[in-house]
């Protein structure tokens, strides 16, 4: 279920410009409020509504997902590329490089993703590319401490000293003996990523931090929507329903892929 839902989500991000019904910057200033089609007072027209200056919910919705999961897979690519490096360091070199290296993801992770993310993009500004950066920053700690983790777990394995006494350099070592066996957590630990990333993304946007407006985002829209909770309750519920089922499907695919990968798991079934 969770990856049918997710599907469809990209299929309509994807071909937003021929599912949604109109552009999500035109504003119907004589539709101004109006409630979904379903909903006493609503139009065919709207099918989800408008908002408080007249633009249609479902394309705004549509088009903000484009931007939920280019900052996700973004971030996500983007933090695992160094710490797949950095980890591999750190758990092959323990003693003095793995031991600086995990003291400063340490006091990195002392804060919070999202609050380090809001640092960030306080200093650099709102901004898109701006909020990537500082979600794959924030990101980057806690990637290289779990592979680390799996890297030290199979270090003493039989393949890799049989591989040792082969004459196997270090790099060898590295990347094609260790990190393939490593390769299956580590695609788990990326999907969930994106839910946390995609997240993060419409938190910064919903405190003003994210894309600015008038850019269609799911976050901004939960900006907008505040000051209308109880006259207009449309414009935060259907942005607040597809936020909780992108992340909701995402870990689902994710736990998928754990129970198809894992072979501990496999074992036991």
């Amino acid at each position: 279920m969770g990856l049918i839902f997710l599907s469809i989500i990209l299929l309509c991000t994807c071909f937003a410009s021929n599912l949604a019904p109109y552009d999500p910057l035109e504003q119907f200033r004589d539709h101004m409020l109006t409630p979904p089609a379903w909903v006493e007072g609503g139009s065919s027209q709207f099918l989800l509504g408008t908002d408080e200056i007249g633009r249609d919910m479902l394309s705004r919705l549509i088009y903000g997902g484009r931007w939920a999961f280019l900052v996700g897979f973004s971030s996500v690519t983007l933090s695992l590329i160094p710490s797949i490096f950095i980890g591999l360091i750190a758990a092959f070199f323990p003693k003095i490089l793995g031991s600086f290296i995990m003291r400063i993801a340490d006091i990195m992770m002392a804060l919070p993703t999202f609050l380090l993310a809001l640092v960030i993009v306080a200093i650099l500004g709102p901004s898109i590319f701006n909020a990537i950066i500082a979600i794959t920053l924030g990101s980057i700690p806690s990637y290289v401490r779990f592979i680390r983790g799996m890297a030290i777990g199979e270090i003493n394995k039989e393949y890799v000293l049989s591989a040792r006494t082969t004459g196997a350099s270090i790099w060898r070592l590295m990347f094609l003996t260790v990190f393939p066996n490593c390769f299956a957590p580590i695609l788990i630990s990326a999907v969930s990523g994106i839910a946390s990333a995609a997240l993060t993304a419409a938190a910064l946007s919903f405190v003003g931090l994210g894309i600015p407006p008038p850019t269609p985002d799911w976050g901004a829209m939960l900006t907008g929507a505040r000051d209308y909770i109880e006259s207009a309750w449309w414009l935060i519920t259907m942005p607040s329903i597809v936020i909780v089922f992108l992340i909701l499907s995402i870990n689902l695919v994710g736990d998928g892929l754990r129970d198809a990968l894992d072979p501990k798991l496999q074992r036991n079934h």
